[in-house]
């Protein structure tokens, strides 16, 4: 166990990990709602800070993605759309791994993604 000076509270460096990578690896599981409950259940049950900054940058990250598709998607009637969808799932895919692999390098610090608008 470590002692965060932060938030005065012990963590376990590989619980800390694996909860936060499995908060970015959710999106793989499906497109559907269930990849969303994943990173919900692990923020509201966790007591550590980065594990919940990392559920919320999950979630963040989920809602961008489903609009975006949204949006994409009703831009292939103008044919503009099928331009940026496959950009849609290049970044849907390469993102989260990004962030699994940042979070396996250092876990003391929680991932932020990029070109995302932040709502949680």
């Amino acid at each position: 166990m470590v002692y965060d000076q932060r938030n005065n509270i012990d963590y376990e460096p590989d619980k800390r990990k694996l909860l936060s990578a499995l908060c970015h690896g959710a999106i793989f599981i499906s497109a559907s709602f269930i990849s969303v409950l994943i990173p919900l259940a692990i923020l509201l049950i966790s007591d550590d800070q980065v594990v919940q900054e990392n559920a919320k940058e999950s979630l963040n990250f989920h809602f961008n993605v489903w609009l975006y598709g949204i949006i994409f998607g009703a831009l292939t009637f103008i044919l503009i759309g099928w331009l940026f969808l496959p950009l849609l799932f290049l970044f849907s895919w390469v993102l989260p791994i990004m962030a699994i692999l940042k979070i396996l390098g250092d876990p003391n610090v929680s991932y932020r993604y990029p070109f995302i608008f932040r709502v949680i």
